[in-house]
């Protein structure tokens, strides 16, 4: 091979230099000023050229001659006067070279500092925060995960929440803004770069985290990607030797395996397709049910605290039901971290055993002190049991959470029911055929159909289902997925009117934003998966035990949440305080923690009629249409 010329390696040299930036450009621009200021000093000596045109002036050496051309290269006004052409020939050719010079140096330093607030926009800076909340990743949660962040924050001193996600930093900045007004006391920082990767992740500072939520966004992998940034963190060289407290959302059950595997026991998984398709069974069966949910999972109002009460030790679980004015008991957190939930009446409470309660903070988990509760058994009620008989439910529309809900449905029905699905929708066929060898007590049928289209719903007969459940497109964009829910909504209330029936109607919304459009169709609930979601992960990230209550809820074996004809426990018509309702409750092995007035059920400033933890002294009277909310095995 040839040896490279001179020119070659010139010119080799002159690009690196040049590629590092403006560094570079100072460089060569310093070291053609000085060329130029050493030639023209020395065309002042060779040539004997004087600053003054007298004839006894003295001739310039090299090293005045330098700097005079130095100065005129810097300061272009300097040479104003100037006498002799020959010296103003040298000074003006060093004027010339230094504007050329000057201006290339602006220019460079602009665009230097173009190029560092560019960089900085990118988010690419370490954050140096502490005791943050952390996201890595992005979706439509986000949104609501920060809201609820920010309540919880309310009463934490100089809180922040990071965000991490493979997105430009200032479209995420400008998105959350547009959507979040109020920030209140928490700080808010965004980093650009992907969560997959180690080195990414080091910038937001995960050591010292005080919790780190992983979001699945819209990929059809997403679970492969939230795997990885678990991973990234549990395994990365750099990692705190104490656990993380990590929350992510996982969306297909076949990926659980691998997740706990790499969760390394710091990490609580949400599955968030499959805890939607069991509030949405559940909530199908039970008027006013998700509102309930909301009301548990929001941090804005009453939520579930572990509270260690060590005046209780060595009582019964029915001795805390009434033991609290401001709180209301639902169960026990072992010492052995299980979570018990309206367990047996008879349980005692041993040391170390924490009661767990729904209150409106941490400390107002107290005990009231108070030794009489006014409680009147002879306004106590009975109602008959009524037999468990086979239920139609009609599902309009159709995504990947339908097979769950109807599996889900299967724990609740009577042997011989039915499931009517319509949609319009293609190749569903094997996945419903192989669904209905799986079921024990329903009956599939399905029938392609446009949902918005009134003369297919009036051929349905909707009046003749017990149950109606209104799935979400997620194949289509959001709002035209939720504008088609309304639509059937609105031809659904309708039928209801022109039927003089009320139908039991569960919608799916895809935008919390739609919810109020929606109540104008009066569905009896509305599961707006996102944001129920994003309740469960914000609270999971305040504290991971929670996952454990949450399960037991959320899952057909055990006690779960109930709405029941107030008749079950209380006469209708009399004025009666809530420790009455709770001691009637409890000697059916319930757990009262609440009530819903029908008559507000679509006053949405009044929660829809719904009231968690209500104040136990207060005498109220019921109506036969109202309900208590209890947690109860059946």
């Amino acid at each position: 091979m040839n040896q490279p010329s001179f020119r070659e390696k010139a010119r080799y040299y002159f690009e690196n230099t040049m590629s590092a930036g403006p560094s570079g450009v100072i460089k060569w621009l310093a070291i053609f000023s000085l060329f130029m200021v050493l030639i023209l000093g020395l065309l002042i000596l060779v040539f004997g050229i004087k600053s003054s045109p007298e004839p006894d002036a003295e001739n310039l050496g090299f090293i005045e001659g330098a700097w005079q051309s130095l100065m005129a290269t810097l300061d272009s006004g300097t040479m104003g006067g100037d006498e002799g052409w020959a010296f103003r020939a040298v000074r003006f050719i060093a004027t010339l070279g230094g504007i050329f010079l000057i201006s290339i140096l602006i220019g460079t330093i602009s665009s230097g500092i173009d190029e560092k607030l560019d960089e900085l926009k990118k988010g690419r800076s370490r954050v140096l925060e502490s005791n943050h909340t952390l996201i890595l990743g992005w979706s439509e949660k986000v949104f609501s995960i920060i809201s609820e962040i920010i309540e919880a924050n309310e009463n934490q001193k100089k809180p922040s929440i990071v965000i991490l996600a493979d997105r430009d930093k200032g479209e995420m900045e400008d998105e959350i803004r547009s959507k979040i007004e109020d920030f209140r006391n928490t700080k808010l920082i965004v980093r650009s770069g992907s969560p997959l990767e180690s080195t990414n992740i080091a910038l937001v500072n995960p050591n010292e985290a005080r919790s780190i939520i992983v979001l699945a966004g819209t990929e059809d992998n997403a679970d492969t990607y939230v795997i990885k940034s678990v991973l990234a963190l549990t395994n990365g060289k750099n990692r705190k030797e104490s656990p993380y407290a990590i929350v992510a959302e996982i969306k297909d059950p076949k990926n659980m395996e691998a997740a706990e595997l790499v969760g390394n026991d710091e990490t609580v998984f949400v599955m968030s397709s499959d805890l939607i398709s069991r509030i949405t069974a559940q909530t199908c069966r039970q008027s006013g049910l998700s509102i309930v949910y909301s009301e548990l999972l929001q941090f804005d109002g009453d939520e579930i605290y572990f509270q260690e009460e060590p005046k209780l030790f060595g009582k019964k679980y029915k001795d805390s039901l009434l033991a609290y004015e401001k709180s209301s008991v639902i169960g026990l957190f072992t010492k052995d971290g299980s979570a018990l939930i309206n367990p047996p009446m008879d349980t005692v409470i041993n040391k170390g055993d924490k009661i767990i309660a729904i209150s409106e903070d941490d400390d107002t988990v107290v005990l009231s002190g108070k030794t009489s509760f006014d409680v009147d058994e002879k306004l106590f009620s009975r109602a008959e049991l009524k037999a468990a008989s086979v239920e139609k439910t009609l599902i309009l529309g159709w995504n990947a959470r339908g097979i769950r809900i109807i599996e889900e449905l299967d724990n609740y029905v009577a042997k011989g029911s039915e499931v009517l699905i319509v949609a319009d929708v293609v190749e569903i066929e094997e996945d419903i055929a192989e669904l209905q060898s799986k079921l024990e007590k329903q009956k599939i049928q399905l029938q392609k159909g446009n949902i918005n289209d009134k003369a297919t719903l009036v051929g349905l007969k909707p009046e003749i289902f017990d149950h109606i459940i209104l799935l979400s497109y997620t194949d289509i964009d959001t709002q035209e997925s939720d504008a088609k829910t309304l639509i059937c909504l609105l031809h659904l209330r309708n039928l209801s009117e022109k039927a003089g029936k009320d139908f039991s109607i569960v919608s799916e919304m895809l935008d919390i934003r739609n919810r109020d459009l929606g109540v104008v169709a009066k569905a009896d609930d509305f599961i707006v998966s996102d944001n129920l979601i994003s309740l469960m992960l914000s609270q999971l990230s305040e504290n991971q035990d929670l996952k454990k209550v949450y399960d037991v809820l959320f899952q057909a074996e055990g006690s779960e949440v109930y709405l029941k004809p107030v008749s079950n426990y209380v006469k209708a018509g009399q004025p009666v305080n809530f420790y009455t309702v709770m001691e009637s409750a409890a000697q059916l092995n319930e757990s009262a923690i609440g009530y819903r007035i029908s008559s507000l059920n679509a006053d949405s400033d009044q929660h829809f009629g719904v009231n968690i933890n209500p104040d136990k002294s207060k005498k109220l009277t019921f109506s036969e249409n109202d309900f208590i909310i209890v947690l109860a095995e059946d």
